[in-house]
């Protein structure tokens, strides 16, 4: 059969996976096992489920066989197979997804960063070992049997071949050894032991080698002959099924970065059994860092199923909530029916009381490391707190109530995280609502000209620097009872009686001042006020009630929204205190044409100070200069 080429982007994948230096080589056999391990899970399943396919349990294993004089590793199974079809789909293409964010992080990775397992590729990590891989397979699903071989970034080919069993037969021919590399240390007894050990022990088949054993000589009891003899190199219990007293750390950390492609340990690990109306274990994970498809589409969340160590399923969606979508693990019940599909699973009455109680678990387990570990808790949210917030505003905020005590926002209190519920513990006994503010970033906020009344206040403002923030405020509406208020929009009400008092007595005053300059603006303001919120800016724009600012700047640059010209109905507040003031009471009487052209400068260096752009920046730059003449 002629020889097949990888695809573009797969063929420069292959060529840094073979090519580039990583300081975990040794991960290649993880990963082979591992794959081998979901085969005969798979084969082991249909056993169960079709009786046509029945398999002995003793059957299901793996064999490593070692030739050093050949140089070669070989890691068979006799698990499910592949079809020709299959071997084209799995083999043929590397990285499905992710293929250009595959080579971008590459590119900025350290020559001491591991990503293998990062993107899918734990196939093809056998190429860091070996100059050429034959895979030999039949699956149980056809007669015939097929051969898929490559030397790497020259191509591949798929043949028909002759095999009596089914499963599949990796051969690996290692790279020769060089002052840098040991390849044939992979040939090693001890070496495959150790990897196993560290690696594979919980995988649920044996995995046999034929080993060195010393048995005493029969003609001479001081002597010892050596023999091979087959020996099951893993423990075969399940992780999960362990006492959690005899897992280590390093346990649970190796056990996840092998069974869900992680380079990194998981930032947190949560491991129970629950036994009652429905009983199951369940080993969770937590990772350190948001996979790189995580806001995706093509990102596929859920959880594995087990039943009584069977797997059943992958990518569980039905068993966590969307907004836990980052959590990763599996769970294994006895109560379930292996021939469970994934329709019935969605009505299955035993498995929504699961999920509600896994729903609980991670909860329990989020609140915990607020508490007790800030540090890791603001790490896990600055990674995921986007998907926290997506689900506060699904459904309307219908789960609003159970994630706005998980929500933490950046403050005036030192620019550090605070929740919503240390946020109004701390409140002022004058202070009727929770502040915010929002901007790209805390220098920006703290910039705002309606932050200087809040700061003579003392009044703790929450920093709002990410644009769906204001979506989760509306969507809250309030927090204990305290509603939310941005500081650019609507009436603060940070005045006292005496201070309102004065304010609205110059608003009298001053009423055919702020009505020419309302007029000069037309509709382009609702109104032109004086302010209760500047101390030191001689003027800002807040929006009404109704959509904000921010929320205007934001629906400029939807792609959905755009052209619609959504606008927030916006108030020119000027400041009574400052000495422009009195140049504007001025003008009022003595150069009524001037006053229009400051206007109309102030309000659109207010739109600028906020962000927002103007009608006519040509127009705004002659009437500056025009101004500064006169």
């Amino acid at each position: 059969m002629a020889k097949k080429q990888f695809k573009a982007e797969s063929k420069r994948l292959l060529e840094l996976m073979i090519n580039s230096i990583y300081t975990n080589k040794e991960i290649f056999l993880r990963e082979l096992i591992s794959n081998a391990s979901d085969a005969l899970d798979k084969r082991h399943y249909i056993s169960l489920t079709d009786k046509d396919a029945k398999v002995d349990k003793k059957d299901l294993k793996i064999t490593i066989e070692r030739h050093p004089d050949t140089h070669q590793l070989i890691i068979e199974d006799t698990g499910i197979g592949m079809t020709n079809e299959e071997l084209e789909k799995n083999l043929g293409t590397i990285a499905k997804s992710g293929s250009a964010e595959f080579r971008e992080q590459f590119e900025k990775a350290k020559k001491n960063t591991d990503i293998i397992g990062q993107f899918g590729v734990g196939f093809y990590s056998a190429f860091m070992v070996a100059k050429r891989i034959l895979v030999e397979t039949k699956s149980i699903k056809s007669d015939k049997a097929y051969s898929w071989s490559s030397s790497g970034e020259d191509g591949y080919v798929i043949s028909e071949i002759e095999k009596s069993g089914y499963g599949t037969r990796i051969t690996l021919d290692l790279k020769d050894d060089t002052e840098d590399e040991k390849y044939s240390e992979f040939l090693e007894e001890w070496k495959i032991k150790e990897l196993i050990k560290k690696y594979s022990d919980y995988v649920r088949y044996p995995i046999e080698m034929e080993c060195t054993k010393h048995i005493p000589d029969p003609t001479d009891d001081k002597k010892t002959i050596e023999t091979q003899e087959v020996e099951t190199l893993n423990s075969m219990v399940p992780l999960w099924k362990k006492q959690k007293s005899k897992i280590t750390q390093e346990d649970y950390n190796e056990f996840y970065k092998s069974k869900f492609n992680d380079w990194e340990d998981p930032q947190k690990v949560i491991h129970y059994t629950v036994e009652g109306n429905i009983s199951y274990t369940a080993l969770l994970y937590i990772p350190s860092k948001a996979p790189y498809n995580f806001y995706y589409t093509d990102y596929e969340p859920g959880l594995e199923l087990y039943c009584k160590n069977v797997f059943i399923m992958d990518k569980v969606k039905d068993l966590i909530p969307s907004y836990f979508r980052f959590v990763k693990g599996l769970v294994d019940s006895d109560d379930l029916n292996l021939n469970i599909s994934r329709e019935i699973l969605q009505q299955d009455r035993q498995v929504k009381m699961m999920a509600k109680s896994i729903e609980t678990k991670v909860s329990s387990a989020l609140k915990e490391m607020l508490e007790k570990d800030r540090e890791g808790y603001e790490k896990f949210f600055d990674n995921f707190g986007l998907n926290l917030k997506a689900g506060i505003l699904a459904d309307y905020g219908l789960n609003k109530d159970k994630l706005q005590d998980f929500m933490i926002f950046r403050s005036s209190n030192e620019g550090k995280y605070v929740t919503l519920k240390e946020y109004v513990d701390r409140m002022k006994d004058d202070q009727k609502a929770i502040y915010y503010a929002i901007g790209k970033s805390v220098d920006e906020i703290q910039n705002l000209p309606a932050m200087g009344k809040l700061k003579e206040k003392g009044y703790e403002v929450l920093y709002f620097l990410d644009e769906r923030d204001e979506f989760v405020a509306n969507t809250l509406m309030n927090y204990a009872e305290k509603p939310f208020q941005s500081v650019n929009k609507g009436d603060l009400d940070l005045e006292s009686d005496e201070e309102k008092k004065t304010r609205e007595e110059k608003a009298e005053a001053n009423k055919d001042l702020l009505t020419t300059m309302k007029d000069s603006l037309g509709d382009k303001v609702k109104e032109v006020r004086l302010s209760s919120r500047l101390t030191d800016e001689a003027a800002c724009v807040v929006a009404d009630e109704g959509m904000s600012l921010e929320m205007e700047k934001y629906l400029a640059n939807d792609p959905m929204a755009k052209g619609q010209g959504m606008k927030a109905v916006k108030i020119l507040e000027l400041n009574p205190e400052h000495p422009l003031f009195e140049k504007l009471q001025k003008l009022e009487k003595e150069d009524p044409d001037t006053l229009k052209k400051y206007t109309s400068v102030l309000y659109d260096q207010s739109l600028l100070a906020q962000g927002l752009s103007i009608d006519d920046p040509k127009e705004y730059a002659k009437s500056i200069t025009e101004l500064m003449m006169k």
